[in-house]
């Protein structure tokens, strides 16, 4: 059972693991061991609360597929233990990261002093420029 949030979790038995072999170089060892893990987790079919699934619908992320598969592969490393706790922890990351609500950027309004500050510092460079220009004969 993974642990989504206090009150959301999620059955093992909606994720499917599947171990596969692990692309790369790797000697001899590597063409006879299946350690990576690929992850399939199907959004729609899930027992996720309706407002999880239509936030991960909604993201556009490399691992959601358009039918709504979140397909992970896991291969960093050599023990297909720690791949798939690696898998699930990254789809629990996803599901988490999906259900983060930004805070709305309020526009701001510069200060008058600072107008003021501007406008000076302005009209003080204005008038060193006019003073590199050159000199007029009378």
């Amino acid at each position: 059972m993974l642990i989504i949030s206090n009150s959301v979790t999620l059955p093992d038995s909606e994720v499917e693991l599947t171990a596969i072999r692990a692309q790369g170089a790797g000697g001899q060892h590597v063409n006879k061991t299946s350690t990576a893990i690929h992850l399939r987790f199907d959004i729609k079919a899930s027992s996720l609360p309706e407002y999880y699934k239509q936030r991960l619908l909604a993201m556009n992320h490399h691992l959601i597929t358009a039918d709504g598969l979140v397909i992970i592969k896991a291969q960093e490393y050599r023990s297909q233990e720690l791949n798939r706790e690696a898998a699930l922890t990254r789809l629990v990351a996803l599901i988490r990261e999906a259900t983060v609500v930004e805070k709305v950027r309020r526009p701001t309004k510069p200060t008058k002093a600072s107008k003021t500050r501007r406008l000076d510092s302005k009209t003080r460079k204005a008038g060193t420029k006019a003073l590199r220009g050159k000199i007029r004969q009378i």
